[in-house]
């Protein structure tokens, strides 16, 4: 009789693949990044330089690009600064998305009224002092894995709120299918994060519900872009 399969220190045991840890997670990854990569080309090429709102398109692609790079090299080798830097730039992706939500729903990149260029700064000030203190208390205070994620998914949530008032509100005002994309991307988003509670044991060894979950959120990565 098979016995079960424990997880040890948290992690469960993987089969290694080329020297990586957790194979899969490492491949998802890749497919996330491409797909932000992808998608900068796709603003670079479409998008005009002057047009206000490129800055944080693009700055929105290179924050994804690098958590997805630090998430390679940690599925590849689990060591405590490969721990870090991987949470550290998922931590500057999922903050950077909050900032850029409001901006881009409120439009507090036009320049009129002026109080918009006022309260971006202000806001601007706000999301660097949080991401600030949240690094500096992980670094200096505490390594606290349930208050990373309660960090996460509180700034993940106001954000995906923020999208779906922002997509209902304009689907009822121009009655357009892509006006509800927001709200969709975001919808599918909750269900790939899911996928995190689950935390079975890996199939076959290699794929575990965090890789499913890397590889759900490649759809609507691509979707965004469109």
């Amino acid at each position: 009789m098979l016995e079960p399969i424990v997880q040890y220190h948290g992690k469960w045991p993987f089969y290694r693949f080329l020297g990586m840890q957790e194979p899969f997670s490492v491949l998802f990854s890749l497919f996330n990044f491409l797909a932000h990569r992808n998608g900068l080309y796709k603003v670079k090429d479409s998008i005009p330089r002057d047009y206000p709102l490129r800055k944080y398109y693009t700055a929105f692609s290179y924050v994804g690009m690098a958590s997805w790079v630090f998430s390679m090299v940690f599925h590849t080798r689990d060591f405590d600064i490969t721990e870090k830097l991987d949470y550290f730039a998922a931590g500057a992706s999922v903050l950077y998305g909050l900032f850029y939500t409001p901006v881009r729903i409120f439009r507090l990149d036009q320049k009129r009224p002026p109080i918009k260029q006022t309260l971006l700064r202000l806001w601007t000030l706000t999301c660097v002092l949080l991401y600030t203190a949240h690094v500096s208390y992980l670094t200096l205070w505490r390594w606290d894995y349930t208050y990373n994620m309660a960090a996460n998914v509180a700034a993940g949530v106001v954000q995906n709120i923020l999208w779906s008032a922002f997509s209902i509100r304009t689907y009822q005002r121009l009655k357009k299918p892509w006006a509800a994309w927001p709200g969709l991307i975001v919808a599918w988003i909750v269900l790939a994060m899911s996928l995190e509670l689950l935390d079975f044991a890996p199939f076959w060894g290699a794929i575990d519900a965090h890789s499913l979950w890397h590889l759900g959120t490649v759809g609507p990565t691509i979707w965004w872009y469109k």
